[in-house]
């Protein structure tokens, strides 16, 4: 899988993990756990689990995604990520960012520190290169007034859902989701039951990519990509209970087994 569908898929299955967030204005601290699958073309490929708190205006997601034992075959996965920072008015403001997972003999981690919206530093383990006469480095414009992956598709629950655009920056690179509406679809997990607000998503990548690469290259011209919301009950927070991601192989089916229960 290339390495920019694979940035993709963290992003959107990451973006997933983020259920049941509770509104800030609550006396009492709170915390939820949510579970989710993926699967690609039918067959469990992962699985995550995560927990999501707030206390007052402040939130904290964290949790571990692992392979499945069919997947391990090829490659044993596991990661983990975790994001904190604080409510506001229409958005979900981290102050810091980090994911790390190994694949196989293959370690990674980048942590990525926020400063009102706009990225302060940035660290990966081991350090990335950009390389080629095509690849499209970062500028200091990149990297203001954006969103880090986990609580970039996390919404109040007074704000539209979609149309929406979505500057996010992973630790590596600048991408856009464009997010357009496509109409409500019943779903049903545990915990809800009821009506999810169906978006479109293309994916533009803006810096820290190669333009040659076939991978991005092929994102760009998606046009079938899906992210559903539904709103938490307890909550006033739109979060993602499924997203479909065509791929080269098979379709990327990512969701949640269970949404606030």
């Amino acid at each position: 899988m290339s390495r920019a569908l694979s940035t993709l898929l963290i992003l959107m299955i990451t973006a997933l993990l983020q259920v049941s967030l509770q509104t800030g204005l609550r006396a009492e601290p709170v915390k939820v756990h949510a579970d989710y699958s993926v699967r690609l073309i039918g067959l469990p490929v992962a699985y995550a689990n995560f927990v999501s708190e707030v206390n007052g205006n402040d939130y904290r997601i964290s949790g571990t995604l692992r392979t499945s034992a069919f997947s391990d075959i090829l490659s044993k996965t596991r990661g983990s990520a975790d994001v904190s920072g604080r409510l506001t008015a229409d958005r979900l403001q981290a102050t810091n960012f980090q994911v790390s997972y190994s694949s196989g003999k293959s370690a990674k981690k980048t942590e990525i520190e926020f400063r009102n919206g706009n990225v302060k530093s940035t660290v990966n383990t081991p350090k990335r290169k950009a390389s080629g006469a095509d690849w499209v480095p970062l500028t200091d414009a990149d990297l203001r007034a954006v969103l880090d992956p986990l609580s970039s598709l996390v919404f109040p629950g007074g704000s539209k859902v979609c149309p929406r655009s979505l500057p996010i920056f992973d630790g590596q690179s600048r991408v856009t989701l464009h997010l357009a509406p496509k109409g409500v679809r019943p779903f049903r997990t545990e915990g809800f039951a009821g009506d999810a607000i169906v978006c479109s998503v293309r994916f533009e990548p803006k810096a820290g990519y190669r333009t040659g690469s076939s991978g991005i290259q092929y994102l760009s011209q998606l046009k079938t990509m899906e992210v559903w919301f539904a709103k938490h009950e307890r909550g006033d927070l739109y979060a993602p209970v499924y997203a479909k991601i065509p791929t080269k192989i098979g379709q990327v089916i990512v969701a949640a087994t269970r949404f606030g229960g």
